[in-house]
C-alpha cells in the first residue's frame, strides 16, 4: 500500500516536471523572433568563430569584440529593430528584452576600443564583454 503511494507520487512528480519542461520549450520556440536576411544557424556559426578568434591573443580578443558587436547589430537589424546604429537599435530592443541592458557595457567597451587610440583592452575585459554579448544573443533566443 505504501509502495503504491510512493510510486504514484514519484510518477506524478515526473509527469509534472515533463509537462513543465514541455511548456517551457514550446514557449521558447514560439517567442523566437522572426529573422530576415540571417538565420539562427548563421548566428551560431559566426558566434563559434568569434569565440575561436578571441583565443588568439590580445589582437584576437580585440577583433572578436568588434565582431561580436557587429553580430549583435546584424541580429537586431534582421529582427527589424528600428535605428541607424546599434546604440539606437539597443534602446528600442531594451523595451521588449529588458535583459539586453546588460550588454550596453560591452558595446561601450567596443566603442572605446575603436574610437580611442590610447585605450588598452585587458584580456579580462574582453572575456567579460564577450560573455555579455553571448548572454544578449541568448536573450534573443539566437544561441
Amino acid at each position: 500500500m505504501i509502495t503504491q503511494i510512493i510510486f504514484y507520487t514519484v510518477l506524478a512528480i515526473v509527469m509534472f516536471s515533463a509537462a513543465a519542461y514541455g511548456i517551457w520549450k514550446i514557449k521558447r520556440l514560439l517567442t523566437r523572433p522572426d529573422l530576415y536576411g540571417i538565420t539562427r544557424e548563421q548566428v551560431q556559426e559566426r558566434w563559434k568563430m568569434i569565440r575561436r578568434t578571441s583565443e588568439e591573443g590580445i589582437m584576437g580578443a580585440k577583433l572578436a569584440l568588434m565582431e561580436a558587436d557587429n553580430l549583435l547589430d546584424s541580429a537586431l537589424k534582421s529582427m527589424a529593430m528600428p535605428g541607424t546604429t546599434l546604440g539606437e537599435r539597443l534602446k528600442v530592443a531594451c523595451y521588449k528584452y529588458q535583459k539586453l541592458r546588460d550588454v550596453w557595457w560591452a558595446h561601450k567597451l567596443r566603442n572605446q576600443l575603436v574610437h580611442e587610440s590610447s585605450f588598452q583592452l585587458s584580456p579580462r575585459q574582453a572575456h567579460k564583454a564577450l560573455d555579455e554579448f553571448e548572454r544578449a544573443l541568448k536573450v534573443l533566443n539566437l544561441l
